[in-house]
């Protein structure tokens, strides 16, 4: 199997399995703190893809590559996700998932002002606005039956931006990179870097004391850890390696309508 057909199965990966995620995320969060939720699925799904990874006797990427590794893991996972998870205590998900919507907009201004990055055409932008737009469709009577106010709700807002900003800048920065890698090694070292950052902060939250499990919550964390983590995380590295950013752009479009949307 060549490259690219590898590549856009990677890509259709993403498609569906990033949209069955949100729901897993829901219902981890009714027993599970966001810090820890978020924390220890990354940390135990790139435990796992190390384990997998060192068992068929594959090297991980050299210890000199692993602080850009521990880069990627604050953009992508403690940033790009964590935020997302923390946020969603006070904004309500119609309105997250609009906001999310907007990170190709950032990805394409990012890529617009990189030496190298590519140079959305005019067909790139009109599908980009009329996605959005369909994500605003979708989700308006959400948005207009009311919601949080007040200071938490406007950092909720604020955090969602950044989490946006900091993925696209993971994406760019995986790019830019470009390493002859392993993309699922790579992968793994992202995950528990990540991964440890967000159990430290769930710690030094004082979360421990409410995590707890129930049959519902230790179902979607292990769906989460699995198939979320594990296969369609290293699946949107690979494609980030392999693919156009312009078709990367309509596939973070297309996981944002969900109303449960975390990421």
């Amino acid at each position: 199997m060549s490259v690219t057909v590898r590549a856009y199965l990677s890509w259709a990966t993403i498609c569906i399995v990033w949209g069955t995620t949100y729901l897993a995320i829901r219902v981890t969060l009714e027993t599970l703190p966001p810090g820890l939720s978020a924390g220890l699925r990354w940390l135990i799904a790139g435990t796992l893809l190390v384990a997998g990874h060192l068992a068929a006797r594959r090297r991980l990427p050299p210890v000199s590559e692993w602080p850009g590794f521990a880069v990627l893991g604050v953009l992508f996972i403690v940033s790009g996700n964590g935020l997302v998870v923390w946020a969603e205590q006070w904004v309500p998900s119609g309105l997250t998932a609009v906001l999310l919507a907007t990170t190709p907009f950032w990805m394409v201004g990012l890529e617009r002002v990189l030496p190298h990055g590519e140079r959305p055409t005019g067909r790139t932008w009109a599908g980009l606005v009329t996605g959005f737009a369909g994500i605003v469709l979708l989700v308006w009577p959400e948005m207009t039956a009311g919601g949080a106010t007040g200071t938490r709700f406007l950092l909720g807002v604020l955090a969602l931006q950044l989490a946006c900003v900091t993925w696209s800048a993971g994406s760019a920065y995986t790019r830019w990179r470009h390493k002859e890698h392993s993309a699922l090694g790579g992968a793994a070292l992202q995950m528990i870097f990540g991964g440890l950052v967000l159990t430290a902060i769930g710690s030094l939250a004082g979360e421990w004391s409410r995590l707890a499990f129930s049959a519902r919550s230790a179902g979607a964390f292990s769906y989460l850890v699995l198939v979320g983590s594990i296969v369609a995380y290293s699946a949107y590295i690979y494609t980030l390696k392999h693919l156009p950013v312009s078709t990367i752009q309509f596939t973070l479009l297309g996981r944002a309508p969900r109303a449960d949307a975390l990421i």
